[in-house]
């Protein structure tokens, strides 16, 4: 998942057009790293194999919303509940660092991964003219719904657990508002509630860090902006300055100005090759600004009531997403069954920062919602 902030929105920008406030970094889709990686993924690829007799693992194309999209499933046993992962971005695709993560869960769920249309392998197979157009957020919520459908056929389930990390929150709640009947529940990871929120949320965290660090270059970067977002146009200057410092004061990953763990993990990932990762840069460059007007516009927080159990995990750090938004929305939404979990050590990169929490949380809050259908696990409190 090249993050998000939508992961991304932003960490592509910024890291494919921006230099890192400390010191310039390598480009996070740099030049094939060689025989070396070559070693080190096969490493991985070994490690991360699944032998087990009623296991799935496979990754191949399949025709949605009328183009070739790629598809990663994986888990020890067929029988568990399904998790699809809808990734963020809006072209950061998951495949390539679930290895950080992943494999614990895949004990318990069977995960479902899909490259979104204009993201890595997807963007590489289709011609990207004919898919441009279409790089509309309906569009993308109807891939979703059209992913599940095939998902439920293809594995001999009825319902599916859905989950969206950053802009695929976005997609992700659309879909579970227009389609319940497909899912369990919903998990919101990095959820967005308001873009424009967030926009003065996250940059606000970033000008207070950078004057009581006495960063005077910051300062003077940010104030050049204020107020943001303000009543001017959201251009790609701004929201590449907008974002650049609050993830440097750990707003993407807790603690970290810099994230090369996710940003470079793609190299060693089994299942993209040297050119797939390459794709994941151009995808964003391509997707980013086609999006961007639609996505400045999303505000969930109408939804006063939402017709499935919906679990939000919140990084206490998070300020690509900023948390705050959605703990005030599940604690004020109708639903089925919810609850609010705090990551009290994560930003907005929650499965690879507390990746034992999110296994718990997931097996705590999640499975029996999908095993044991019509209980409240949440009952119990969130943490």
């Amino acid at each position: 998942m090249r993050t998000i902030g939508l992961l991304t929105l932003l960490t592509a920008t910024l890291w494919l057009s921006a230099p890192s406030p400390a010191q310039a970094q390598e480009q996070p889709y740099a030049p094939d790293c060689g025989e070396l990686c070559g070693k080190m993924r096969e490493v991985v690829r070994d490690l991360t194999r699944i032998d087990t007799p009623d296991g799935v693992q496979e990754t191949y194309k399949a025709r949605i919303g009328g183009i070739d999209q790629w598809v990663n499933i994986r888990g020890h046993d067929r029988d568990n509940p399904v998790i699809l992962f809808v990734h963020g971005g809006p072209a950061s695709p998951a495949m390539p660092t679930t290895w950080q993560f992943q494999r614990p869960v895949e004990e318990y769920f069977t995960v479902v991964q899909y490259d979104q249309r204009g993201a890595g392998k997807t963007f590489r197979t289709n011609d990207p003219e004919a898919v441009g157009d279409t790089l509309q957020i309906q569009t993308y919520v109807d891939d979703a719904i059209e992913m599940a459908e095939h998902v439920r056929a293809r594995l001999g389930k009825d319902k599916l657990v859905l989950a969206g990390h950053s802009w695929g929150t976005i997609v992700a709640t659309h879909a579970a508002l227009q389609r319940p009947d497909l899912f369990h529940a919903y998990v919101g990871i990095g959820q967005v509630i308001n873009t424009r929120l967030n926009e003065k949320l996250s940059f606000e965290y970033g000008l207070q860090r950078a004057r009581e660090e006495g960063n005077e270059a910051a300062v003077r970067e940010m104030e050049s902006i204020a107020p943001y977002p303000g009543d001017e146009p959201i251009t790609r200057e701004r929201i590449i300055i907008a974002r650049k410092w609050p993830q440097h004061y750990g707003g993407m990953t807790a603690y970290r100005a810099e994230s090369p763990y996710y940003h470079r993990g793609p190299w060693l990932s089994p299942e993209y090759s040297a050119d797939d990762v390459r794709a994941i840069g151009e995808g964003n460059v391509f997707t980013l600004w086609r999006v961007l007007p639609q996505f400045l516009d999303v505000d969930f927080s109408g939804v006063e009531s939402f017709p499935i159990p919906v679990v939000m995990f919140m990084g206490r750090h998070d300020y690509t997403t900023p948390s705050a938004p959605t703990a005030e929305w599940i604690a004020n939404v109708d639903a089925p069954c919810k609850a609010g979990v705090w990551f009290e050590h994560a930003s907005h990169m929650i499965p690879w920062e507390e990746p034992g929490k999110t296994l718990v949380s997931l097996l705590r809050y999640v499975r029996p919602l999908a095993t044991d259908p019509g209980t409240c696990p949440m009952d119990a409190g969130a943490g």
